[in-house]
C-alpha cells in the first residue's frame, strides 16, 4: 500500500509540473497585444526567441523586445538600440522598423525624414554582426539606395530560391502616392537593378484619402508566394491587399503578380476594429501555425490627422487556408483573448 502510495505522490507531483510548462499553444494572447504600436514586425529565431520591432508614437526612436512566446512580447523588456540624429538623414519620422537574420547578422531596416524636411523620407539599414543583438553596437549602413531619389519607405526582405528580394513603397512622379518596387539584393543593405513596380492604387479601396500601397509582407505556403500590403490613408479606410505569385515565376516580372481585386482584410464595425493593416507574418514556435501580426485602433472617429494619432496597436490572429490553399484572413478579431 505504500508503494502504491508513493507512485501516486509521483505521478501527481509529475501532472502538476508538466501542468506549469508554459507552450505556445497553451498560453493565451489578448488583443492587443501591445497598444500603441504601429507597424509590427515579428520574428521567430533559430534560438526560440520572438524577436519584436515597431513604430513608437513619438517617431523618434528604434525599439527591440524578445521573448519565448509571442504572448510573452506583451510583457518583455524594451530596450531602446537606436536613437534618432539631431539633424541630417535619419532625424525625424522613424518608421516602420523591421529585424531580419541575414548571413549571420541582423539587420534592422527602416524609414526615417530629416529635421529640415520631414517628408525627406529614405530607407535605412543597422547592422550588428553579433550572434545576440543585445550585445554589441548597432551600426549605420546608410540609406538604401534607388535607381531615383523620392519619397520611400517600408523596406522588406525575403529569401526566395537562393536570391534575395527587397519590397518596398515609393512615390514615382508625377504620379500621387506610392506604389510596390521589387528588386534583387547584392548586399543586406543595398538593391540592383532592375527595380520593378509590381502593384500600384488602381482601385477605389486602394485611394481613400490617399494613394497608398506600402508595408509588404511576404508569406511563402503552398507552392506560392503570398505577399501583403497595406492601401489608403492611415484612418478606418487602411486595409490590407494581397499580391500572389507562383514559386517559380520570374518575381522581377509584373506579369507573374495576381493581384486580388478586394482587400482581404478590412475594418469591422462587427469586432470594433479599424484602419488593420502594415502586417508581418510568423509562425507558432513548432512552425504549424502562421499568424498574421498586425495594427489596428478600437475606435473608427480619430481627431486631427491619423498619423499623429497614437491608438494603432499591435495585433495578433491566426492565419487561416483555404481549400485551395490561400490564406484567408478573415475580419480583425475583437479586444479580448484569441481564441486558438
Amino acid at each position: 500500500m505504500k508503494m502504491a502510495a508513493l507512485i501516486i505522490v509521483v505521478a501527481l507531483s509529475v501532472l502538476a509540473a508538466c501542468s506549469n510548462v508554459k507552450t505556445e499553444s497553451r498560453d493565451t494572447i489578448n488583443n492587443p497585444l501591445i497598444e500603441q504600436r504601429a507597424d509590427p514586425h515579428v520574428m521567430l529565431h533559430s534560438d526560440g526567441y520572438y524577436y519584436m520591432t515597431a513604430t513608437v508614437p513619438a517617431y523618434d526612436v528604434i525599439e527591440l523586445r524578445r521573448a519565448r512566446t509571442i504572448a510573452g512580447l506583451a510583457t518583455a523588456d524594451v530596450d531602446t538600440i537606436w536613437t534618432r540624429h539631431e539633424s541630417g538623414p535619419m532625424s525625424h519620422h522613424i518608421w516602420a522598423p523591421e529585424i531580419h537574420f541575414i548571413d549571420e547578422a541582423w539587420y534592422i531596416h527602416f524609414a526615417a525624414g530629416m529635421a529640415e524636411d520631414i517628408w525627406h523620407i529614405r530607407m535605412y539599414v543597422l547592422e550588428n554582426k553579433s550572434a545576440n543583438p543585445y550585445d554589441d553596437t548597432w551600426v549605420e549602413k546608410g540609406q538604401v539606395v534607388t535607381d531615383w531619389d523620392s519619397f520611400s519607405l517600408d523596406a522588406h526582405t525575403f529569401e526566395h530560391r537562393g536570391n534575395r528580394y527587397l519590397v518596398w513603397a515609393q512615390s514615382e512622379p508625377p504620379e500621387p502616392g506610392t506604389s510596390l518596387f521589387i528588386a534583387e539584393m547584392d548586399t543586406p543593405w543595398s538593391v540592383i537593378s532592375p527595380q520593378i513596380k509590381i502593384s500600384q492604387p488602381e482601385f477605389e479601396w486602394e485611394r481613400q484619402g490617399h494613394n497608398v500601397n506600402e508595408g509588404a509582407a511576404v508569406l511563402i505556403r503552398n507552392d506560392r508566394i503570398f505577399m501583403t500590403y497595406s492601401a489608403s490613408a492611415t484612418d478606418h479606410n487602411y486595409s490590407i491587399g494581397l499580391l500572389t505569385a507562383d514559386i517559380y515565376a520570374d518575381l522581377l516580372d509584373p506579369e507573374s503578380w495576381e493581384k486580388s481585386p478586394l482587400p482581404v482584410m478590412k475594418s469591422s464595425n462587427e469586432t470594433g476594429q479599424y484602419g488593420p493593416g502594415h502586417n508581418s507574418f510568423t509562425t507558432s514556435a513548432d512552425g504549424k501555425l502562421d499568424y498574421i501580426v498586425y495594427h489596428a485602433r478600437n475606435y473608427k472617429e480619430i481627431d486631427g490627422e491619423p498619423l499623429r494619432n497614437p491608438d494603432r496597436h499591435t495585433r495578433v490572429q491566426q492565419v487561416q487556408w483555404n481549400e485551395d490553399g490561400t490564406p484567408y484572413f478573415g475580419i480583425p478579431v475583437a479586444d479580448g483573448p484569441l481564441e486558438e
